[in-house]
């Protein structure tokens, strides 16, 4: 496998090429590096469009829920997951891991072809292009690549950033940047985003509201970092200041229905404030293949196919309340539950064991959809939700208090549980709203993030919640409505050290970059 800075140096020199031909009304790399291609509004809208979908798919199709939920234990593998899989589960990663590998492939990958995208509209862009068209589409390449270098902070702390491709191909080796400055990069990343992208736009494409509410989660975080058991309280209220601007001011509403936002006929509704753009046809790995996790071939495009599931761990299963049955059975399978909308030709599907139910959402009939293959399902699955906004804006204002009844705090929290159908909370501390967010983003690549978080400030905590998770599988009962955890585990869980919440480097890339295995430096 090639290591990053490689590939990155060969976007640069494909861009250099010259064009080929349209690919799917998108353009290729090497049009979007052509001087004769930003030429217009319109050429710069069809270059940004790029940036949601293709080199995302290495981390969507794998690590997006191995690492965001089998990591963090809200999911399991089985036999089907190969060593790598059933490594993560039980916290024992090793810089030979392919899965982890993907992700940080996948990251740089976007990383690169964004810098790509801004370079040229810098470079070619003429002056009859507004200057307010050129910054906009600058602002959505940035609010992606933001969240790449957010990604990659959370997921391994210290590491490069690349801002210019072309000075990769002089000087390739680069050193990792600590992890202050990294997130440093992704805010200012997203603030130039949130200055300069419109508050409305086309379904699909990022607004100001998005740039704003992930620059809620990046400050967020940024307030634990290295400050000693409490949080910074500037980063704290730029994080209240954010995802406040995003709740009171958007006029953007939580989607009734919670069961929908992952059905296809509701791809992008206001609330995904960020979500991949999947395109049919699509070639492996570049589509969105998280369908392929269904428990059944009558699920699949032409009921061919299907992959090993996602179990669930017992200790999830458990977070759910007697009322939060909506949540529930949108996000995880039990033996019994019916799904009229899946197979619904065949009259319908029931569940016959336990597992994911997030991200399956049918054959290729049950979504209109006769382009749809194993290789590329036509959900839309949001990166960042509104609801994930009104949990931030809720944290933010507990801030470094033990516990609030703050009314503001409470009103957008209580929201995310009403239309979950379950009664509202008086109070809020830590414990509450890391449960909700849980919950409410189980299987949506989060919950990994929200622990490394927590570890940032209350180490201790994040250590004690991942180390006391009963990680069992386990079966269900239609009949009694009982859930029994399996009596072993599908490989024994390794207890977590706070060296756990940061992954190592990948070897291919320490090999390709021994600087990455030096101390980090300072970029700003």
């Amino acid at each position: 496998m090639k290591s990053i800075n490689k590939i990155i140096i060969l976007l640069s020199l494909v861009a250099m090429a010259g064009c080929s031909n349209d690919f799917l009304d998108r353009p290729s790399e090497s049009q979007v590096g052509s001087n004769n291609f930003y030429q217009t509004t319109s050429d710069m809208r069809l270059a940004t469009a790029s940036l949601y979908s293709t080199s995302w798919g290495q981390y969507n199709n794998d690590p997006l829920l191995k690492l965001g939920d089998v990591l963090s234990g809200n999911g399991t593998v089985n036999q089907y997951n190969g060593t790598d899989g059933t490594d993560i589960f039980a916290h024992n990663i090793s810089a030979s891991n392919s899965i982890m590998n993907s992700a940080w492939v996948s990251f740089y990958n976007v990383i690169g072809q964004c810098n790509m995208t801004i370079l040229g509209i810098n470079q070619y862009a003429p002056a009859t292009v507004p200057t307010k068209d050129k910054n906009a589409a600058i602002a959505e390449a940035r609010f992606i690549r933001g969240v790449a270098y957010f990604y990659l902070a959370m997921h391994w702390g210290a590491v490069p950033i690349v801002e210019d491709n072309t000075k990769l191909i002089d000087n390739p080796l680069l050193n990792r940047i600590i992890v202050s400055d990294v997130y440093k990069f992704a805010a200012n990343d997203l603030t130039f985003a949130a200055e300069n992208l419109p508050l409305t736009d086309v379904k699909g494409r990022v607004t100001k509201w998005s740039a704003e509410g992930m620059l809620a989660k990046v400050y967020l975080t940024m307030a634990g970092l290295g400050n000693g058991g409490s949080r910074n309280q500037t980063y704290l209220d730029l994080a209240k200041k954010y995802a406040g601007d995003v709740c009171q001011n958007s006029g953007i509403v939580l989607y009734p229905s919670y069961y929908d936002l992952f059905r296809v006929q509701y791809n992008d509704v206001p609330e995904d404030l960020f979500a991949f753009q999947w395109t049919a046809p699509a070639d492996y790995g570049v589509g969105n293949m998280l369908n392929n996790l269904a428990p059944s071939a009558d699920l699949m495009p032409q009921k061919v196919g299907a992959w090993s599931v996602i179990p669930i761990t017992y200790d999830f299963y458990l977070n759910y309340s007697a009322k939060d049955t909506l949540r529930r059975k949108a996000t995880i399978m039990l033996t019994g539950d019916k799904y009229p909308e899946l197979n619904a030709a065949g009259g319908g599907y029931k569940a016959t064991g336990v597992c994911m139910k997030k991200h399956i959402i049918g054959n290729d009939k049950d979504n209109s959809s006769p382009l749809m293959t194993w290789m590329c399902s036509p959900e839309h699955n949001a990166v960042l939700r509104l609801a994930d906004v009104y949990l931030v804006y809720a944290e933010a204002i507990l801030g470094n208090d033990a516990s609030t009844s703050d009314a503001t705090a409470l009103l957008y929290f209580n929201k995310v549980r009403s239309r979950a159908g379950i009664d509202p909370v008086t109070s809020l501390n830590i414990d509450v709203i890391l449960k909700e967010r849980r919950i409410e983003l189980a299987y949506e690549g989060q919950y990994w993030m929200d622990l490394v978080r927590l570890s940032y400030w209350n180490p201790n905590k994040a250590l004690t919640m991942l180390n006391a998770q009963d990680r069992h599988q386990f079966t269900y009962s239609a009949t009694t409505k009982v859930a029994t955890p399996d009596a072993t585990t599908i490989a024994a869980v390794i207890p977590a050290t706070s060296s756990s919440f940061t992954l190592p480097i990948p070897a291919v890339e320490l090999t390709a970059n021994p600087k990455l295995g030096q101390p980090p430096v300072p970029y700003y």
